[in-house]
């Protein structure tokens, strides 16, 4: 390669001679022809042809010539651009082509190596076609460029078109001062001087400026002073600044001198080719302005100009000015404004500087202040009316967000609505008055709507809104502030009695329930108290008393504070108890579930210790090393607890820990966490600390140990595992929430899962398996409404725990507590009554193991529909179906919709026990039918279950009742009819619960012969017995005087008479009783504790009045010196006869009443399944007849064995007969009458026992009226007297007279002889002409008067 002066000669005399190539270079013309505006020289024809350019014909064109050269060494290009920057311009032809000049020389186009790649980029003032930017890679981007757009650098020169070209042309606007003096013709453009100076000036602009590429034009505009400043215009492609100074220095040069023109002078500013944009187009005040100028005059020299400031902006706070090329083509310089202002407002110029070129843009910028129209103040009732606040921008945008805030003492919400035609918002509130404080000045309110545009202005307005409420509420004033676990009250106070309604809410607008606070209402007032028994820290918080009228509220609001405190069900102990040696050591430790700041020490005797403190994962236990040595005494048993004490002082207790301190002799069994023991030696520990815990989290439930051997054997697990008890530990805290209805539904679903996946494990814990069963007990209470996905999680569960691989467990789970069975189906039905849907078409439920069915019926014409549910379980063989008559549905829903649900289980019936008796067993579907209400009257149900009879067995229709077995629950069959077809077991109650069918192998029919054969003989023997006593009362008022002339008379017909009225009262009863059982009267329950409390006490009156009947009878004759007044006598035999009855029968109401079980479930009589209440009369009444026996026995023997100077007389004899003779007949028949009921009670009894029970019992009137009252002689005597004529007297005083000389006990009549011959007596006593002292016959005749 040649020197680059050479090189370039060569490269102009090439271009000027179209003369071949002299040097080593590649060259390579295309020839653009391009006709000059205004100085095209006419005659000239273009000629275009490779790497030369002729010139054809007179006139002169003017040529663009494109060359490509090539360089070995890139470090050529700049001495080469800049000796062509050198050259002055025209440059004239040679002698043989004088004509052809060259104008200017520039390069456009630079390829350079860049990596693995060329790039190929434009000089300044050129750019590549568009054409070639769509479809070349551009240098600054992997892809074409942007539709629209030039470039200026291409990876590659692309292999056709164009290379890079002049930019569109411009108008700049210059300006030069010549120091001359201003001459004012120069203003006028007509002068002469004026066009001079125009002529001269532009033709040396033309001379000078001709070099810049796209050049066109140059026109003087004008002349202003300043020395002489020329304002002039020049149009052509943005030069660079370096040929425009070279395009000045020509200008200089080609001017005279004359002119003086100042070099320095120029200045340039172009066209309005900058793009000056403003975001957004409407401006208010805070809003953040964007005024961005684009220019594609690359440049970074950009400044901002606030022209009604006369200042430029600089970056600040509130103003950010951000310039950058884009692409490589635009320049792009953007000011912001944040928060505008009213004084921001104005004409604001963007000016770009390049060198001399100044590139200026001007925009004004407005700003509007936001203007809301809304009324500034309102008054509002809380009565539950709707209340509009309206909001509208005086100016109609799409704003971004209308927003409602309020701020003041209460808080209520309402909803916005926004119209976007007319740029308002309206907020709808309701002031119920659950926010709303009570005062008669009223609670105001500010709400504020504020008006957001996109660009963040903001524009609020503030209304203010004065609440007020009806009634004037106070609250208990003292802080409250307790610790988990305490109690704690609230009492708020109305001063108006007259409410609809009164409730409590929490702070988040949770209803609490009704069962945590009571109401009165007093003449001038009201209260509402309410009760927390229980804290937990759920109940922190602020709470509101609401006292509702019509549409009003009232309300008042209190905060409590509850400090952490563990509850002591809550603090897991260790050990439960333990026995160590007198001289050992055990660690004791107390844990709970929270990392709170306690203060813990334990407690031994009076013995106090502290704690340590030991963190494990949730878990933090405190413990204590006991060492045996601290008690002087030994052996002992102490107790030992640990307290918990909070930063509130308050302490808690936990469950006791045993202790016991032995001496060693006989124990065998060593561990150190179990303790020792001897054999047989029976511990519990909390699953937590043994060594079946898990690392799932605690466990629950208790493992019982023995000593065995030498070694500690697990007697009996009943461990939880930590899943389920985590699952447990939330349902107990769920109930004592306020916000339990609102958690319940999550919690179903939560154990509905749980119990799924571990169904393997619950079907080998019985632990879990009852703790599943507590869950679903604990959440049946919780008062809420039940949705249908919630009762499917409760019969998933259900489902899970009543399949058939788990019914084992049950079993093992019975050993422990009998009742779980019984809690399960008591929940179901909890559940059921909770049920609730909209739904009119009824809800299904569909599982292996239970299937639930139901049907809302409301008021109207459905009402005239019955319910039937059909239930199939394939699996178990089993079907049965319910159904309900229209006329009882129609008894239901008089005020409103009821739903009624019936839940069919067909394994329940193997966990549920067997009836009382414990030989009857169920062996069918449980059915249970549920109504969400109340019923008060009877309603009648049918049922029909499968006949599942492979057992044998007489059906019987059962249904469980919960309190039989002292709560446990068991079958009764009260109220239920059964009807046996075939293959179909039909059954008809009269209540609603859960059904199925009893198996009874002894069980009689209820249609049988001998049921109806006993009911005709009750009703006929009590009939009898009513009459016949009635009548033994009207005999003894006729005969009173005649038979009770002597003390002994006399007590005994008082005994008589209380025996008959006692029993004619206890028979009434009886009926009464009867009566209301057959019945059903559910609202009689408290008739039927009368009923049994009467036949009670009447029933061991008539037994204790014959206790005082023999015992007075064996007194006078045992204790015949000893006499007692008439007074004496009859106060001893009333409180015997009727107080103690009555100390027996309140003690055994008073001891079971209470608990409600006093009666029996299925009859008006004493309770026996879970009291034994009835031994409170079988006793006493067993007691006396053995009594009674006994004392006949001993008053024969005392008559058939007088005593030395015993001589009764004759009519004191008969009295005594006549006593023995009523308590040997009274007596048996009594005990005998007792003795076949007791046969009846044992199962497989004969029908003989059953009659004659019936036969004895029923009849018991008639045998007083016969054996105790009109077999008495003197009674006979007496009727006889008072009824008969005068032959009837005279020969009853014959008959008399020699019934007297022969006594019916001498020895020679034929029952003395027999009584001799029982005893083994001989010989002959003579009593009928007795020898008496006076003191004797005054003691006998006396003491046998008193039995006359």
């Amino acid at each position: 390669m040649k020197s680059p002066g050479r090189t370039t000669l060569c490269f102009v005399i090439i271009v000027i001679y179209s003369s071949r190539v002299t040097l080593n270079l590649n060259l390579e013309s295309i020839v653009h022809p391009w006709i000059l505006h205004e100085h095209e020289l006419v005659g000239e024809e273009p000629l275009r042809q490779k790497r030369a350019v002729a010139m054809s014909g007179p006139a002169a064109k003017e040529y663009t010539v494109d060359i490509e050269i090539s360089f070995e060494n890139a470090s050529f290009l700049e001495p080469i651009k800049a000796y062509l920057n050198s050259l002055s311009f025209p440059i004239q032809g040679n002698d043989t082509d004088q004509a052809t000049n060259i104008l200017s020389i520039g390069v456009t186009t630079v390829c350079r190596p860049t990596g693995n790649e060329i790039w190929c980029s434009c000089e300044t003032g050129y750019r590549w076609p568009q054409e070639q930017c769509l479809h070349n890679l551009t240098c600054q981007e992997h892809g074409s460029s942007p539709a629209g757009h030039h470039c200026s650098c291409l990876k590659g020169l692309p292999p056709k078109g164009p290379y890079c070209q002049l930019k569109r042309a411009v108008t700049l606007r210059m300006s030069v001062r010549l120091n001359v003096g201003f001459q004012e013709d120069l203003r006028n453009s007509s002068s002469a001087l004026y066009r001079s100076y125009k002529t001269d000036l532009e033709t040396a602009f033309w001379k000078g400026y001709s070099i810049l590429p796209g050049f066109q034009l140059v026109t003087v505009t004008g002349f202003r002073p300043g020395s002489v400043v020329v304002s002039y215009e020049v149009k052509t492609t943005t030069p660079s600044p370096e040929l425009m100074h070279k395009a000045n220095e020509r200008v200089s040069q080609k001017l005279n001198q004359t002119y003086k023109m100042d070099d320095s002078s120029f200045q340039a500013v172009t066209s309005n080719e900058t793009k000056f944009s403003i975001i957004p187009e409407i401006i208010f005040e805070g809003d953040t302005v964007t005024l961005t100028c684009e220019n594609e005059v690359l440049s970074s020299n950009v400044s901002w100009h606030h022209v009604a400031r006369r200042a430029d902006i600089q970056n600040s706070s509130r103003f950010s000015i951000y310039t950058f090329v884009l692409n490589n083509m635009t320049s792009v310089s953007r000011l912001m404004i944040y928060n505008i202002t009213q004084g921001d407002a104005g004409d604001y110029i963007c000016k770009l500087t390049l060198d001399i070129f100044e590139y200026e843009s001007r925009k004004r910028v407005n700003v509007t202040p936001i203007r809301i129209l809304a009324n500034e103040e309102m008054k509002v009732l809380c009565d539950n009316s709707p209340v509009s606040l309206n909001c509208c921008s005086e100016i109609n945008v799409n704003w971004s967000k209308i927003e409602w805030k309020q701020e003041g003492k209460i808080y209520v919400p309402g909803d916005s609505e926004t119209d976007s035609d007319s740029s308002c918002s309206r907020y709808t509130l309701t002031a119920d008055g659950t926010q709303c404080l009570s005062g008669s000045a009223g609670t105001a309110v500010v709400y504020s709507c504020e008006f957001i545009s996109a660009h963040g202005a903001r524009g609020s307005k503030n209304i203010e809104v004065t609440f007020t409420s009806v009634a004037n509420l106070t609250i208990t004033q003292d802080p409250i502030s307790v610790s988990e676990g305490q109690n704690f009250s609230i009492k708020c106070i109305s001063d108006v009695s007259n409410y609809d309604e009164v409730y409590w809410n929490t702070s988040a607008g949770i209803k609490i329930h009704q069962r945590f606070y009571t109401t009165r209402r007093y003449e001038n007032g009201a209260e509402s108290v309410l009760t927390v028994k229980t804290s937990t820290r759920e109940w922190n918080g602020t709470y509101h008393c609401i006292f509702r009228y019509k549409k009003s509220y009232s309300i008042a609001t209190k905060d409590v504070t509850i400090h952490p405190l563990p509850l002591e069900s809550n603090i897991m102990v260790d050990p439960l108890e333990v026995a160590i040696l007198c001289k050992g050591s055990h660690y004791f430790k107390c844990c709970v579930e929270e990392d709170e700041d306690y203060k813990v020490t334990f407690q031994v005797n009076s013995l106090s210790f502290p704690a340590e403190k030991e963190v494990n994962g949730k878990q933090v236990c405190y413990q204590f090393n006991f060492k045996a040595n601290s008690i002087p005494w030994c052996p002992k048993t102490v107790d030992v607890f640990c307290h918990f004490t909070n930063a509130a002082n308050n302490s808690v207790r936990s469950p006791s820990m045993k202790l016991n301190l032995v001496p060693g002799e006989n124990v065998t069994c060593h561990d150190p966490s179990i303790g020792v023991g001897e054999p047989g030696k029976v511990i519990q520990k909390l699953c937590q600390f043994s060594n079946r815990s898990s690392r799932g989290g605690p466990v629950g439930g208790i493992v019982t140990y023995t000593c065995v051997g030498s070694k500690w054997n697990v007697k009996r697990n009943d461990c939880i595992s930590a899943p389920i008890n985590s699952l447990l530990r939330l349902a107990k805290a769920l109930i004592k929430s306020p916000a339990q209805d609102k958690k319940l539904p999550t919690y179903l679903k939560d154990l509905s899962s749980s119990t799924d996946q571990m169904a393997h494990e619950v079907s080998s814990s019985p632990g879990s398996l009852g703790a599943i069963v507590n869950i679903l007990d604990l959440l049946s209470t919780v008062p809420t409404k039940v949705n249908l996905e919630m009762m499917m999680h409760v019969l998933s569960t259900v489902n899970v725990i009543l399949d058939k691989p788990i019914l084992s467990t049950w079993k093992l789970l019975k050993q422990q507590q009998t009742n779980h069975s019984s809690q399960l189906l008591d929940s179901v039905e909890r559940f059921s009554r909770a049920l609730w849907s909209e739904n009119s078409t009824g809800l299904s439920i569909s599982q292996t193991n239970v299937q639930m069915k139901s049907v809302v019926i409301k008021r109207g014409p459905r009402s005239g529909k019955s319910y039937k549910q059909n239930f199939l379980f394939p699996h178990s063989d089993l079907w049965g179906n319910v159904a309900i008559d229209k006329s009882q549905l129609e008894s239901l829903q008089a005020h409103s919709s009821i739903i009624i649900v019936t839940v069919a289980f067909p394994t329940l019936q193997s966990i549920l026990a067997h009836d009382v008796q414990g030989n009857n067993f169920a062996n069918n579907l449980v059915m249970t039918t549920t109504v969400n209400q109340t019923i008060t009257m009877p309603f009648r149900i049918s049922m029909t279950f499968k006949n599942n009879n492979s057992l044998g067995g007489k059906p019987q229709c059962v249904f469980w009742n919960f309190t039989l077995a002292n709560h446990t629950g068991g079958w009764d069959s009260s109220g239920c009819h059964v009807k046996v077809e075939g293959n179909s077991v039909f059954c008809s109650c009269d209540h609603l619960t859960s059904f199925s069918i009893l198996m009874s192998p002894d069980s009689p029919d209820p249609d049988s012969l001998l049921k109806i054969l006993l009911d005709i003989i009750s009703y006929i023997g009590l009939c009898f017995s009513i009459l016949s006593l009635a009548t033994c009362l009207v005999v003894e008022a006729v005969v009173w005087k005649s038979v009770t002339k002597n003390r002994t008379s006399y007590m005994r017909h008082i005994c008589i008479v209380n025996i008959a009225a006692s029993l004619l009262v206890a028979d009434i009863w009886f009926i009464v009783a009867s009566t209301i059982r057959d019945n059903y009267y559910l609202l009689n329950e408290t008739a039927c504790v009368a009923a049994t409390f009467f036949i009670h006490f009447f029933y061991l009156s008539v037994f204790f009045w014959m206790l005082t009947l023999g015992l007075m009878l064996f007194y006078r004759l045992v204790f015949i010196l000893h006499d007692a007044s008439k007074s004496t006598q009859k106060a001893i035999a009333f409180s015997l006869g009727y107080g103690c009855p009555l100390i027996i029968s309140v003690i055994t109401v008073a001891a079971t009443q209470p608990q409600e079980v006093y009666i029996r479930k299925n009859a008006c009589w004493l309770n026996w399944d879970d009291t034994k209440a009835l031994l409170a009369f079988v006793i006493p009444a067993l007691m006396i007849v053995v009594v009674n026996v006994t004392i006949t026995v001993v008053v024969i023997t005392k008559i058939l064995r007088p005593s030395v100077g015993d001589k009764p007389n004759k009519q004191e004899k008969s009295s005594l007969f006549q006593i023995t003779k009523s308590i040997g007949v009274l007596t048996p028949l009594l005990g005998l009458t007792w003795g076949f009921g007791l046969a009846t009670v044992f199962q497989g009894s004969n029908a003989v026992f059953h009659i004659a029970f019936t036969l004895l019992n029923a009849f018991q009137g008639l045998f007083i009226l016969l054996f105790g009252c009109l077999w008495d002689q003197k009674v006979q005597e007496a009727l006889l007297k008072k009824f008969s004529l005068s032959r009837w007297s005279s020969q009853h005083s014959k008959s008399t007279s020699l019934g007297s000389s022969t006594p019916v006990f001498s020895m020679s009549s034929p029952i003395s002889r027999r009584f001799n011959n029982l005893f083994g007596k001989t010989g002959t006593y003579n009593v009928s002409t007795p020898e008496t002292t006076s003191s004797s016959v005054e003691n006998t005749s006396s003491a046998y008067s008193l039995l006359n």
